[in-house]
């Protein structure tokens, strides 16, 4: 699991109980075969670079553990996890950043080779020898730049960044990846900044040498077609968990999860006549500081079911997307008041039906009375304007209690009550049918309604025809 803090004034620190986290990855597990490809397929913001960067350990876990080659590295310190760097490198997405533009791509790509020389990392059984000199170090860049396609080397070696192309740049990211000779490659959107022309060139070069040197890849992307041409397995993520995992054959025949369906249904088909049905989920990705309940793609789901993990927050959406039409909003606000009335509190939605007693308007003017007649008395003798401000401000509760009681007594709170949970029946009747059946009850606790949905909780990974998919249908 990686969480992020998400930064909040100091004042807010001491009042919040929990401060807030961005759940960016959360109960992942995987292991990875010698040799194969395993892609992590998902839109932007699911979560897919920072697994990455996790399991390289370049940001720290929050829990849970990552083995590598046998060896627990969750919590090793640096000196001894630097041995083990040199059998896992990654390629970064943006080759434009990822080169230090102060360096020539021969320094940049034989750099790695004196880092590990200067910190004296031992060879444990892995890798290649490390270099002893500048020269045998320049010698190593010159062939692994010849073999990914940078050539003329010599000539290319006393390049900047800037005088390179996309392309090169590309392939000399890969080239400082590849000559420590490592186990494992993290490949994080290694096409993605490339023109189509030069993709093709760039996933073949991949292939050529994962088949030399039997290389592991974790093959980053949001772009399902370029996942199906280069992996054996692949993971489907959605807001920091995987969805769905498989082989990549099984899941492109015959996809289950219904992200994942409409993720293929948005692959382009080069052929006019054979048009594909399309399923593009609804609304935008939910905030990953408090994800939905039970399964996170439920609320954009098309097949969603009332066991999916409907909650409060869910009803307080629909009421948004209700607000664009000008005459629901007017009425939904008429029965249901103002939104500060409307609480949520686990698995329940607190619908306050009435303010019985004085209006917050009233009190707040009433109050505002008191003060200033108290300043005013007590301005020519201050025992008189405490004890002036003390009797007012008994006489404002009184009159509220007083209030309250009649408000009962009238049988008033009853009737706003039974107004409410009218309304909201009539709310869930032309609601969604499974977020209608998720509701459980809507009863009435003296001046509030209780709108209580079903228990909700993760379904997991579930094994199905020979895959792991994470949804209730299965």
């Amino acid at each position: 699991m990686k969480y992020f803090n998400v930064k909040i004034p100091a004042v807010e620190r001491v009042v919040v109980r929990e401060p807030p986290v961005v759940h960016a990855v959360e109960d992942v597990s995987f292991t990875l075969n010698p040799g194969e490809i395993f892609g992590v397929v998902g839109e932007s913001g699911c979560g897919k670079t920072t697994l990455g960067r996790t399991i390289l350990r370049l940001v720290e876990p929050s829990a849970g553990r990552i083995v590598f080659d046998g060896t627990d590295i969750t919590h090793l310190k640096e000196a001894d996890l630097r041995p083990i760097r040199r059998s896992m490198q990654i390629i970064f997405q943006d080759p434009h950043a990822a080169l230090n533009p102060a360096m020539t791509i021969g320094e940049s790509i034989a750099d790695p080779l004196l880092i590990h020389r200067a910190s004296g990392t031992k060879t444990h059984g892995i890798g290649r020898p490390l270099t002893t000199t500048e020269e045998e170090a320049r010698a190593q860049a010159l062939e692994i730049m010849t073999e990914v396609g940078l050539s003329p080397a010599g000539q290319l070696y006393t390049k900047y960044p800037a005088d390179l192309s996309g392309g090169q740049k590309q392939r000399a990211v890969i080239a400082r990846a590849m000559i420590l000779r490592p186990k494992l490659i993290v490949a994080d959107e290694p096409v993605a900044m490339l023109d189509m022309s030069i993709r093709a060139k760039i996933l073949e070069l991949m292939l050529e040498l994962k088949e030399k040197y039997g290389l592991t890849y974790i093959f980053i992307t949001h772009d399902l077609a370029t996942a199906k041409f280069i992996c054996d397995r692949i993971a489907i993520m959605y807001l920091g968990r995987i969805v769905e995992v498989g082989d990549s054959s099984e899941i492109y025949r015959a996809p289950k999860h219904p992200y994942t369906q409409a993720l293929l249904g948005a692959i382009p088909v080069p052929d006019p006549d054979r048009p594909r049905a399309k399923t593009l989920p609804k609304g935008e990705v939910p905030d990953a500081i408090h994800p939905p309940a039970g399964c996170r793609f439920h609320p954009r789901c098309p097949v969603a079911t009332p066991t999916c993990g409907w909650e409060p927050r869910d009803f307080l959406e629909l009421l948004d997307q209700r607000a664009l039409d000008d005459a629901t909003r007017v009425r939904d606000d008429q029965a249901l008041g103002p939104r500060y009335r409307l609480r949520t509190r686990a698995d329940t939605l607190r619908i306050r039906s009435l303010d019985p007693g004085l209006t917050r308007r009233e009190r707040r003017y009433l109050l505002a009375l008191a003060f200033l007649g108290s300043l005013a008395v007590g301005s020519f003798h201050p025992l008189v304007g405490i004890g002036t401000l003390a009797s007012s401000l008994a006489a404002l509760f009184g009159f509220d209690a007083l209030a309250q009681r009649e408000s009962v007594r009238t049988g008033l709170v009853e009737q706003e009550s039974r107004r409410v949970r009218a309304h909201v029946q009539g709310i869930l009747q032309a609601a969604p049918e499974a977020l209608a059946k998720a509701v459980r009850d809507i009863a009435i606790a003296g001046s509030e309604v209780l709108v209580q949905f079903a228990p909700s909780s993760d379904p997991g990974l579930r094994t199905v025809e020979g895959r792991e998919v994470r949804c209730v249908l299965y």
